[in-house]
């Protein structure tokens, strides 16, 4: 009776793990998102894609709520250039942005990496040997952890950056995927899961 009771927690316990992850994006809609600019977002065969549109500008999709302190896991699909990003703890008015994006990028252009937008620019960047960890022109599963001060980046399954600042610390606001602007870029994207954290 006992070790019935005590699978019973475990099972109850292990299923109140699974229900604080959730997904983002249901694979069908925009829904509990918003565009920022002209460039195209849209759903395609269960995936959320960015395009370039005919500006050539920058271009944002913003979550709807905030979120402060998270594990964040994705999958991208880089096409063409491919340049993009994800922002956390952002605010914008229309498309200038202030927060801090990890980066999704090209070869050698720093994937993983954490850039403060209109502020102090790059603050860490990945080591160059963890360039080999991108996988261009196929799909790749980038997890953030963002608690606190101390932002954590994993691509493919292997640590990227771990960084402490005190100005994340104070920061609040949406998640948001960014395309860049130049033109000819699309990115797909699919799997957006979170799990809020206390």
């Amino acid at each position: 009776m006992k070790k019935l009771f005590l699978l019973i927690l475990l099972l109850s316990f292990s299923g109140w793990l699974i229900a604080q992850k959730t997904s983002l994006f249901n694979g069908k809609t925009l829904e509990g998102w918003t565009i920022h600019g002209t460039e195209k977002w849209y759903v395609a065969n269960g995936e959320l894609v960015c395009e370039s549109g005919p500006d050539k500008q920058y271009g944002y999709l913003s979550t709807n709520k905030h979120f402060k302190n998270f594990e964040l896991s994705l999958s991208f699909l880089q096409e063409a250039d491919g340049n993009s990003g994800v922002f956390f703890r952002s605010s914008i008015e229309g498309v200038k942005i202030s927060g801090w994006q990890v980066e999704v990028a090209p070869p050698n252009r720093f994937t993983g990496g954490i850039y403060e937008s209109y502020g102090r620019g790059w603050l860490v960047k990945p080591k160059a040997d963890d360039e080999k960890w991108l996988k261009m022109g196929e799909w790749n599963n980038l997890k953030i952890r963002v608690e606190n001060d101390h932002v954590t980046t994993w691509l493919n399954g292997h640590e990227m950056v771990s960084f402490k600042d005190d100005k994340i610390a104070a920061g609040k606001g949406f998640i948001a995927l960014q395309i860049h602007d130049g033109g000819g870029i699309k990115v797909r994207w699919r799997d957006i899961q979170i799990e809020e954290l206390k």
